[in-house]
């Protein structure tokens, strides 16, 4: 399991491109038959991704950095499906994941277990877990049932939709909110105007990028904003202090999913566009 480690904002600031991406940016998440696991100390999240090709892929704990028997033994995770139809296996449920459905595991359950349908057309799990202090149910559910938010239009580019999986309305979670974002075709920027929400922090997974275009993630304090250049099926971490927006050069979709203090999706702090520097 890969560590990262919180730094403070005003190192943020002299940071060179390479600083930067080693302490925010995550790639290679998706790798055939294995299981790719990265811990932040930013409200002790494990983001993951796990792609079962020719096997399934078991979710582990590590038992040196959990100090656990089992991978949710005092934690949750929020699982989607950016890939192929897959399963998960949840103790003694198995549950179908087409692509962009989720699936929510919750603390107490000793295994979890990925498998492709077809092996030609891999499932590729996206997971995002943070420590949990109760039981809530193992839950499935699909994109079409999800809780759709209309934003954005077409003459700023950024018409959008969010759909809203685990949420306090939604799929019941420890402190776990995610879901995903779908650009219109032809709108570009997500998440402008930018906020802030001092109280969780934040992590982004784009996918569905062609090879040829990448998205340009802005982020850092509003007066001294920072970008990272992501690529199809990479992450990024968003500390509470940063804004947390992109750009493409073509069409994408992307994951968010935050953990902190509370639930709160309007738990937010407007940026205004005269502060950006």
């Amino acid at each position: 399991m890969e560590m990262r480690y919180p730094v403070h904002q005003e190192q943020v600031k002299r940071m060179t491109t390479d600083e930067l991406r080693a302490n925010f940016h995550i790639s290679q998440l998706f790798a055939p038959d294995a299981l790719h696991l990265v811990y932040s100390h930013i409200d002790r999240v494990i983001v993951g991704g796990a792609v079962p090709v020719s096997e399934p892929v078991t979710l582990m704990a590590d038992k040196h950095e959990l100090a656990a028997d089992y991978f949710l033994e005092r934690r949750e995770v929020g699982i989607i499906n950016i890939g192929g139809e897959g399963t998960v296996q949840a103790d003694d449920e198995t549950f179908t994941l087409a692509k962009r459905d989720a699936l929510y595991v919750g603390q107490g359950t000793r295994q979890v277990i990925f498998q492709s349908t077809d092996k030609n057309a891999p499932a590729q799990f996206f997971l995002f877990s943070a420590p949990a202090h109760t039981v809530y149910p193992t839950t499935h559910l699909k994109i079409e049932d999800a809780a759709p938010v209309h934003l954005g239009d077409a003459l700023n580019s950024n018409k959008r939709t969010i759909y809203k999986y685990i949420h306090p309305e939604g799929v019941q979670s420890c402190q776990i909110v995610m879901g995903m974002t779908l650009l219109e075709p032809g709108n570009m920027w997500n998440t402008m105007p930018a906020h802030l929400h001092a109280r969780r922090m934040e992590v982004y997974c784009y996918f569905d990028i062609a090879d040829e275009n990448v998205v340009f993630h802005l982020m850092g304090e509003p007066g001294e904003t920072r970008h990272l250049v992501l690529r199809d099926r990479e992450a990024v971490i968003s500390p509470s202090w940063s804004i947390h927006s992109g750009m493409g050069t073509g069409s994408y979709t992307f994951i968010w999913a935050m953990a902190g203090e509370n639930q709160s999706f309007a738990d937010m702090d407007p940026v205004s566009m005269a502060s950006l520097r």
